[in-house]
């Protein structure tokens, strides 16, 4: 979940973490080195964590660092690393040999594949995996084995001005895209700067954009095991949205560069009559109250659809090294605890990734519209391990099919073409 954010080093009890082997025993080995029953316990074991956001993300892990220490006697030392930066400095430290013990990020079936990855049935509590959502539990799972322990989860569905929506004389939200292509022209057309519908297929997370589409149109990046990139489904989806950018122009200028925060900002202007948003977006929307909005569940191409959401997790991945695997063991069982993981996610404004968190969350109105699809959300594929290329790929290219001149056939035959030769 990639989020512009600055770097911010966790302070007194999440020590600063420096990009090397971790020290007091958990590390001068290799990633790969593996836990070993003669090797002495580990002193201290290190974390480099995504920043979600600046107010909450480094407090969370400065407490449960500190209660970490407490409850075992071992230091977390604790890195908190923008989400603009964090794949490229946990891929060199990979590379040096220099890998954390405990690694948030979005991806983790590359590092399954290389081996050097605990599997849940090693520090994993049955009833923690028995706890997580079933979802996520296979999102995470690559060749039959869970390596991927999720720590937040989203779900995105469509928002809408319902101010604009009135002006324009439009009384629901859209259900098919018919129908959401007709609004967004009804809302363009009142002029003043509003545009119907804020598309974000830049950089940032343009695979999360074009899957929401995609996945309501019956397409999928993988279809029975093997690459669909350009499957007639997906072509039909980039096409149309082609044509709200260039033939409707009912979107904003380069809907190809715009990054998803740039998309929400429009929509939180006010002049931006629909956006694929998430339950964060509610939240800065209820804090700010300068938009009256909705949420509803996505427009499907053909009548009559089963609207699908687009889901995101991240993971908490821990590295094989000498020594540690008791103390990561700790960490998961520690950060399972309803009164951690829960608080994290509500702290973040994400949604829950175990069925008790789930019962937790439903007391909360606002959050009906994600609840209500988590349990079956549809994910990117993450647990194979050329979607870590792939995903890059599509980030830096599908943006090009929505150009003037772009050509969504050839756009995506290309990425069709990279994850066929291992992205």
């Amino acid at each position: 979940m990639a989020r512009k954010m600055t770097a911010l080093i966790a302070g007194a009890g999440a020590a600063a973490l420096v990009l090397s082997a971790c020290s007091g025993g958990s590390g001068s080995g290799t990633a790969g080195g593996g836990s070993s029953s003669g090797a002495a316990k580990v002193t201290s074991i290190k974390l480099v964590a995504a920043e979600y956001s600046k107010d909450h993300t480094a407090a969370f892990w400065k407490q449960f660092a500190d209660k970490y220490k407490a409850k075992t006697g071992i230091t977390l030392d604790v890195q908190v690393v923008s989400w603009d930066s964090i794949d490229q400095q946990s891929s060199t430290m990979i590379q040096n040999n220099n890998a954390p013990d405990l690694l948030n990020l979005n991806v983790y079936a590359s590092y399954a594949k290389d081996k050097l990855l605990y599997s849940a049935d090693e520090v994993l509590a049955p009833a923690i995996k028995a706890d997580v959502l079933d979802a996520f539990v296979k999102s995470g799972t690559y060749q039959g084995k869970m390596y991927g322990m999720p720590d937040l989860s989203s779900a995105r569905a469509l928002f809408y001005n319902k101010d604009l929506f009135t002006k324009a004389g439009i009384a629901n939200p859209p259900k098919t895209w018919d129908e959401f292509e007709a609004d967004a022209k009804k809302i363009q057309a009142l002029g003043s700067g509003n545009i119907g519908y804020a598309m974000p297929l830049g950089p940032e997370e343009s695979q999360g954009e074009f899957s929401i589409w995609t996945f309501n149109n019956g397409g999928d990046w993988k279809t029975a095991g093997k690459w669909s990139i350009n499957s007639p489904k997906n072509v039909d989806t980039l096409t149309f949205l082609k044509k709200l950018s260039v033939t409707d122009k009912v979107t904003q200028n380069n809907p190809g560069k715009t990054n998803r925060a740039q998309a929400f900002d429009l929509f939180k202007s006010g002049k931006a009559g629909m956006v694929v948003g998430f339950s964060p977006l509610a939240g800065a929307l209820d804090t700010d109250k300068k938009v009256n909005y909705a949420v509803a569940p996505m427009p499907t191409k053909e009548a009559g659809g089963t609207p699908q959401t687009f889901g995101v997790t991240d993971y908490l991945m821990s590295f094989k090294k000498p020594g540690n695997q008791a103390a990561v063991k700790a960490f998961y069982d520690l950060y399972y605890q309803k009164d951690q993981v829960n608080q994290f996610i509500k702290a973040e404004g994400f949604l829950p990734v175990t069925k008790s968190g789930l019962e937790i969350f439903a007391s909360d109105p606002k959050l009906k519209v994600y609840l209500a699809t988590l349990p079956n959300i549809h994910l990117t594929p993450t647990d194979d391990p050329t979607w870590d290329k792939v995903k890059l790929a599509v980030q830096q290219n599908i943006g090009a099919g929505v150009s003037a001149n772009g050509d969504p056939q050839a756009v995506l035959t290309a990425l069709q073409k990279a994850a066929e030769n291992g992205g």
